[in-house]
């Protein structure tokens, strides 16, 4: 069988926070059938599948994902920058008069 011990079953201390909320019979009776197919507590098998959960969710967010052409026109933009539009000027102008840089 695979080593299925987390973090904080090797390290009980590291527990120090608590979470709490209620769900249907139907979806307790689901994750207490997964975590004893995955031979874990039902804590521990939470605690894993709302980490993982917890990670792709942030990367998602965090991360930007561009089309062939956008990436083109993203790298051209940064190599041949355009022309800055006079509203833009002026309000660097404004910015430098006002920071007295």
């Amino acid at each position: 069988m695979p080593n299925t011990a987390t973090t904080t079953e090797r390290n009980p201390s590291a527990r120090q926070e608590r979470l709490g909320f209620r769900m249907s019979e139907e979806t307790k009776r689901l994750i207490e059938r997964a975590a004893y197919l995955e031979h874990r507590k039902v804590t521990d098998f939470c605690l894993v599948a709302l980490t993982d959960a917890a990670k792709r969710s942030i990367a998602e967010h965090e991360t930007l994902a561009l089309s062939e052409g956008d990436r083109e026109a993203f790298f051209d933009a940064l190599e041949s920058p355009p022309e800055p539009h006079q509203r833009l000027v002026k309000a660097m102008a404004e910015h430098q008069r006002r920071i007295g840089r």
